[in-house]
């Protein structure tokens, strides 16, 4: 076990099964305490031998990915749970008979039937969006024991917060402590895209409620995966669930002007209060949009890192210039919206930004270069093939950020999306396998700095540094520059 590696992962859903489970049985929304419970959001759940050749063969994961048992297992200080109430046009779709429709949605995400019955009626994400909130309330600071010893999360409201826990766990060798940054995950959660009238009141008292939590989410991802009235999303589903869910609504959208005064609530830093925006899921119009904002300099938009929580690059060089400009790398690269342009990478790291690279096998590599990827009955070989998946969306990064003579090693870290509908990098099933995933990026980075040369002298450093950035240094930096007071509105 590698319970201090102190690594960081921007983004993950650690309460979307058990939370789901939870509707099961009444009180609903019970985060169990036992962590043998399908409720309890420790609830250590490692893939089996079919659950692995399911994911391999379909792409869908049952098993839990991000419980706080493979967090604290896989050596993992500090995470930024997102807050996700699934959009209930995933199962009120183009499947009409509603058996069939709960048990494919219920296969495909392990939420449980009830839950499914919950979200095809549901007519306020608001009230969901605080109840998941009350879930990871329900544990904070409670110590678990597990067979390795007593762990604990804690929901913190700043960065001076997780210094003190870290500083407290140095001390303290009796209990291990998993710092919980409270992150939004589609701003529907305001109560709109449910395909109808918007009320722009509700949706501004709603969002005052966020602001005034006391733990406050650190930034929120603006759009999702359908229209939600504020602005426009890129396409994001694939395979059976593409076919069936309609996102067609929306996908060529800006901003709406509700959702500028949104953006322009959100990002207001009086009195330390700005909450950042994570692009991902914008289309390429919105981004666009945004970025023009951050342009104009003028407060609320001065000064504001852009982050990307878990994402891709496509290897196209802009919007309006969709051409590989890097070949070498870019090839391998998947070619969609959703993933993010050379140029936008650059304005990234411009930005004192941060960008969290994702462990989805569909969103890292192109179709071509998953099926060249070599195969193996190994295990490490098997590690060693499919983490070069991720070290290829590094060497882009870092390549095309030195090109602009920039220090191309500051920006990047993980951002795992676990237990978000991901098709995982096979091997690295769960944030258990973090530390593996560290080790064979090492021995991609020592093997790179070896054989390559770059423009800036101070892009040329040692491996185990470049491992340390990605996995925990980057976040921790970015975090204690922008994770400011935070405190509580009263």
């Amino acid at each position: 076990m590698h319970f201090d590696n102190n690594y960081v992962d921007l983004h993950c859903h650690p309460a979307l099964k058990p939370f789901g489970k939870s509707f099961n049985k009444k009180p609903v929304g019970k985060n169990n305490p036992h962590r043998s419970s399908n409720r309890s959001i420790w609830k250590y759940n490692p893939p089996s031998i079919f659950d692995k050749l399911l994911n391999f063969v379909t792409g869908l994961t049952k098993f839990s990915q991000a419980n706080f048992t493979s967090l604290a297992y896989g050596g993992v200080s500090v995470v930024c749970v997102s807050l996700y109430p699934l959009e209930k046009w995933f199962v009120r779709n183009k499947i009409k008979n509603e058996l069939i429709a709960d048990l494919a949605a219920n296969f495909a995400l392990g939420i449980g039937d009830k839950r499914i019955d919950h979200i095809q009626g549901i007519s306020d994400y608001f009230k969901d969006l605080e109840r998941q909130y009350d879930f990871y309330k329900q544990l904070d600071g409670k110590v678990i024991r597990l067979p390795e010893g007593k762990f604990v999360y804690k929901l913190v409201k700043n960065y001076n917060e997780i210094e003190t826990i870290r500083f407290q766990d140095a001390q303290n060798k009796n209990v291990s402590a998993i710092c919980v940054v409270l992150s939004i995950e589609g701003m529907h959660v305001l109560n709109t895209g449910l395909r109808k009238p918007v009320n722009e009141n509700e949706v501004l008292e709603n969002l005052e409620k966020i602001i005034a939590w006391e733990h406050r989410p650190f930034f929120v991802t603006l759009a999702h995966h359908f229209w939600n009235h504020l602005c426009g999303h890129a396409e994001s589903l694939s395979g059976i669930v593409k076919k069936k869910a309609d996102q067609t609504e929306g996908l060529t959208s800006g901003f709406t002007s509700l959702g500028k005064k949104v953006i322009q609530r959100l990002l207001d830093d009086t009195h330390d209060k700005r909450i950042l925006i994570d692009i991902k899921h914008m289309n390429p119009k919105s981004r666009r949009e945004y970025y023009a904002m951050l342009d104009s300099g003028q407060p609320p938009f001065n000064s504001v890192p852009i982050v990307v929580s878990h994402g891709a690059c496509n290897g196209l060089v802009s919007d309006s210039n969709r051409v590989v400009g890097r070949p070498r790398t870019a090839e391998k690269l998947k070619a969609v919206d959703i993933n993010f342009f050379d140029e936008e990478i650059i304005r990234i790291a411009k930005s004192n930004g941060i960008f969290g690279l994702q462990l989805d096998e569909r969103r890292i590599a192109s179709e071509k270069t998953l099926k060249d990827t070599k195969h193996s009955t190994k295990r490490s070989k098997i590690m060693h093939y499919r983490s070069e998946l991720l070290w290829n969306q590094v060497q882009h990064i870092i390549e095309l950020l030195d090109a602009e003579n920039l220090f191309a090693w500051d920006c990047i870290a993980i951002g795992s999306d676990f237990d978000g509908i991901i098709d995982p990098l096979n091997s690295f099933w769960t944030a258990e396998e973090f530390p593996f995933l560290a080790d064979f990026l090492e021995r991609h980075a020592h093997n790179y700095i070896q054989n390559h040369n770059l423009k800036r002298a101070d892009n040329i450093i040692e491996a185990d540094e470049i491992v340390e950035r990605i996995m925990s240094k980057n976040a921790h930096e970015f975090l204690k520059r922008n994770f400011n007071s935070q405190e509580a509105i009263v």
